[in-house]
């Protein structure tokens, strides 16, 4: 299988990147690698730039080492979640980093193949797992959650409006026989909502599967992790891009960008007091949005929200640079 997924926002990638990839011998952490297009660029663009690319999913692993082959050790790929890039970097012999591109949600690649269950379109069975490894299911979610959790999982990570409806009719079915094939739980879906909810914003399932995949993954809880723990590494003069698709997870990106980029001295001194400067400085003042041009090269981006910054001191108490 080639690669051939178009990269999200990859013009504004390199350009929030650039000032730090270019630095000599820069190090930059590609933490979401899936088919490798971002770091192809970067390191296409920047000759000195050594990248390490991290993926829980070990398909996505070799088809991207595959694709970035020619560029010899100055790629490093690396099998585990996002949250773990200290680790990652400790066991590579670095200490910092100098760029970080986190570009969140399901990969194009994991969507298309139809055995993954991620896509309403295909029918599979119902796993979604980024890391095959894992035990917890899609299958498992939907034939074990009590109803409450499934409500609440549905309202909370696909916000789906007739959340309860959906839980109704997925109870309904489970008590028949399990559910197991993305098509059947498609349908369910589809006949729960209402004529009127389905006459906009696409299939009807869409919600549903998101909400599901969030849950498999524990994307959120492990993005809550993630940020803070690669901000704590970015060297000064480091730089951030972070690409969501769902607004809790822009929502946690907004937060702890603009905590690192607020001073915690006491209002009304003239001065920050040693220890409470920001560490950051916002690159974008609100999330960005892909243009129309990358709309209609990539209908996929449509959900993408961009926001970069940029390390202006050291962490207390941190190491030293790369």
């Amino acid at each position: 299988m080639n690669a051939p997924h178009i990269p999200v926002m990859l013009d504004e990638v390199l350009d929030y990147l650039a000032p730090a990839a270019s630095r000599p011998g820069a190090l930059a952490v590609d933490a979401t690698l899936g088919a490798g297009g971002h770091t192809e660029a970067l390191l296409t663009a920047h000759p000195g730039l050594t990248v390490i690319g991290i993926d829980r999913d070990p398909t996505a692993l070799e088809l991207a080492s595959k694709r970035l082959a020619d560029f010899g050790d100055r790629f490093i790929p690396a099998r585990a979640v996002y949250d773990a890039i200290p680790e990652v970097l400790e066991d590579n012999g670095f200490e910092r980093l100098d760029a970080v591109l986190f570009d969140l949600g399901v990969s194009s690649m994991q969507l298309d193949q139809a055995d993954r269950g991620f896509a309403y379109s295909q029918d599979a069975r119902l796993d979604m797992r980024m890391n095959p490894d894992d035990r917890l299911t899609a299958e498992i979610v939907v034939n074990t959650y009590e109803p409450g959790d499934l409500v609440r999982i549905l309202r909370t990570y696909g916000e789906e409006k007739f959340a309860t409806r959906v839980v109704s009719s997925i109870v309904k079915a489970r008590a028949k026989a399990p559910i197991t094939s993305s098509s059947a739980l498609a349908e369910l879906v589809k006949e729960a909502i209402p004529q009127a909810g389905r006459r906009t914003g696409g299939n009807p399932a869409k919600r549903t599967f998101q909400a599901l995949r969030i849950e498999v993954n524990g994307e959120l809880e492990t993005w809550e992790r993630a940020l803070p723990a690669a901000l704590d590494v970015t060297a000064p003069g480091g730089r951030v891009v972070v690409l969501s698709y769902h607004s809790l997870e822009d929502r946690i990106t907004k937060q702890e960008l603009s905590r690192r980029a607020t001073s915690t001295s006491p209002a009304g001194l003239p001065v920050d007091l040693p220890g409470t400067e920001p560490t950051f400085r916002l690159l974008t003042k609100k999330a960005q949005q892909p243009t129309q041009t990358e709309l209609d090269r990539n209908p996929r981006s449509a959900p993408a929200r961009l926001r970069a910054a940029e390390r202006i001191a050291p962490s207390t108490g941190a190491g030293g640079a790369t």
